[in-house]
């Protein structure tokens, strides 16, 4: 081998070894280790993560960050309308037990109001679900104290009558406003309420209840609040 080789091998290896201490130094600086690295970058998100939540406790900013927030298709639609035309023009609704009682409950009670009007009944027996003076879901507050005399929560169920559906056009539209009100569409036209009735009638419960709106043919209340007695 010429002598030339041997001193382009020599510089070879002489450069390779340079390389190598240069790698190393990187690798071992502490600024540069990758858990160094990522420490920084750690402690970096997390301070501004802390100022966007106005410096709270990271524990707290953890609890915030999982409670679910529940925000509705229909709350935040800006074409909601409660026009007839709207709501017919909606897909064919369709849903499980509940969204049938629903249904059952508005076409045999309010089929003939308003969207507006069969919005209100969906509320009031939604309100009655959240409530804990009633059975706590839809089915089981629509059928309450159906069979007993005088006992019954909603008319159809103990009137005597075949509930049969014969206005397929109707039961659509109803159907339509079960699912959105199961859907989680905000309740803002009775205020809560919990009752109803036809201006025809005037029941006795009526007179201690707060009357909450006026819409259609019915009339909607609140129950009182019933408030501890002092001993």
């Amino acid at each position: 081998m010429s002598r030339l080789w041997l001193r382009r091998l020599a510089c070879l290896f002489a450069f390779l070894a340079v390389a190598g201490n240069a790698s190393a130094d990187v690798t071992l600086s502490k600024s540069n280790a990758p858990g160094a690295i990522l420490d920084a970058q750690l402690a970096e998100l997390l301070g501004s993560e802390r100022a966007a939540f106005g410096a709270v406790d990271p524990g707290k900013i953890s609890r915030l960050a999982v409670k679910p927030v529940r925000r509705s298709f229909w709350n935040r639609a800006p074409s909601f309308s409660y026009e007839r035309d709207y709501i017919d023009a909606l897909p064919v609704a369709r849903g499980g037990k509940q969204w049938k009682c629903l249904s059952e409950a508005l076409y045999f009670e309010a089929r003939g109001e308003t969207v507006r009007g069969q919005f209100a009944v969906a509320e009031v027996i939604l309100n009655r679900v959240d409530s804990a003076s009633f059975p706590d879901n839809v089915c089981a507050v629509i059928k309450q104290g159906t069979g007993k005399r005088f006992q019954c929560q909603f008319t159809y169920t103990c009137d005597g009558r075949r509930e049969v559906i014969n206005d397929q056009k109707a039961w659509r539209r109803v159907g339509k406003v079960a699912r959105i009100m199961l859907d989680g569409k905000e309740r803002e036209l009775t205020e809560g309420a919990t009752h109803y009735h036809t201006r025809a009638v005037r029941p006795r419960w009526a007179r201690k209840f707060t009357r909450t709106a006026v819409i259609g043919a019915h009339y909607f209340y609140r129950m009182p609040v019933k408030t501890a007695q002092a001993r």
